[in-house]
């Protein structure tokens, strides 16, 4: 069967058949941590906590709609995909945020996921909507139908492949830091990765907002990723108390920095909601 057809026979799974299979996955990624990552803090989780943290992503990022995996926000120039509105550019567009959902592909490939026939061009990936507009009058359409069916049948690989992100980031944002506060952020991180909650805050924050460490993240020189987070936090604070204190300062400032044209207060209300979910178990 060649890819489009194997693409064309995915169906959703409903919600309670979906979640063994989330977990099955989740469990089988986070025994393969870097060595480096695994000899400072461990981020095992056992099924239960695997199973909350995917649903957690998706419902923070589209209220766990089946409907909303394959979207566009008013205001934005790509489109959003999969459970954790994996960022995905039309050709073209140059904006200041890391796109992901090529790699998630990627991701989904190496598993061993058929994928459409358009998609089959790893080199070709660009989203095929160039506004939101187009988007917005063939989301009944063919494409969308086929991504949004692969994007329901793989909720368990996509909660996986947000965790091999956090994985390497760690090492990813020590590195870009001199010795002294690299030592600071590991700390931090590691004070993080010791409780729930605070498990829950890396992965979802990191797929928030990034890591940090791309130079065109940035609005007046001024970074809103993880790394930004994690050097924001107050040591006098319990780590969770601090992480959820330190995300609502680095997006506010976010907010007061960002182009005016964009209208990015509108989000700040619903991104502070977010954070607030890391205070608490």
């Amino acid at each position: 069967m060649n890819g489009a057809a194997q693409a064309e026979n995915i169906r959703p799974w409903p919600r309670a058949a979906r979640r063994p299979l989330v977990l099955a996955c989740l469990l089988t990624a986070m025994v393969a941590f870097p060595a480096g990552l695994q000899a400072r803090c461990s981020l095992l989780m056992d099924a239960s906590e695997a199973r909350e943290l995917a649903d957690r992503v998706w419902r923070n990022e589209s209220g766990g709609d089946d409907a909303k995996i394959l979207w566009w926000n008013r205001g934005e120039a790509f489109a959003s995909a999969g459970i954790g509105h994996f960022i995905w550019y039309p050709a073209g567009v140059d904006e200041p945020f890391q796109e992901s959902f090529p790699e998630l592909l990627a991701y989904l490939e190496s598993r061993g996921v058929a994928m459409p026939a358009w998609l089959a061009d790893a080199e070709a990936r660009d989203c095929p909507w160039p506004t939101r507009e187009v988007f917005l009058e063939q989301r009944a359409g063919e494409k969308a139908a086929q991504l949004r069916r692969l994007l329901l049948a793989t909720v368990a690989l996509q909660a996986a492949f947000m965790l091999a992100r956090l994985e390497s980031a760690l090492d990813r944002m020590l590195a870009t830091l001199p010795a002294r506060d690299a030592a600071i952020i590991e700390s931090r991180f590691c004070a993080l990765a010791a409780r729930r909650v605070g498990r829950y805050a890396l992965v979802d924050y990191v797929n928030f907002k990034g890591e940090g460490i791309n130079p065109d993240e940035r609005y007046r020189g001024q970074g809103w990723g993880l790394k930004q987070v994690l050097e924001e936090m107050d040591d006098a604070l319990p780590a969770n108390e601090a992480f959820a204190d330190a995300a609502g300062r680095v997006l506010a400032r976010r907010v007061r920095n960002a182009p005016p044209a964009r209208d990015e207060q509108r989000w700040l209300p619903g991104w502070l909601r977010r954070v607030e979910s890391y205070r608490a178990e």
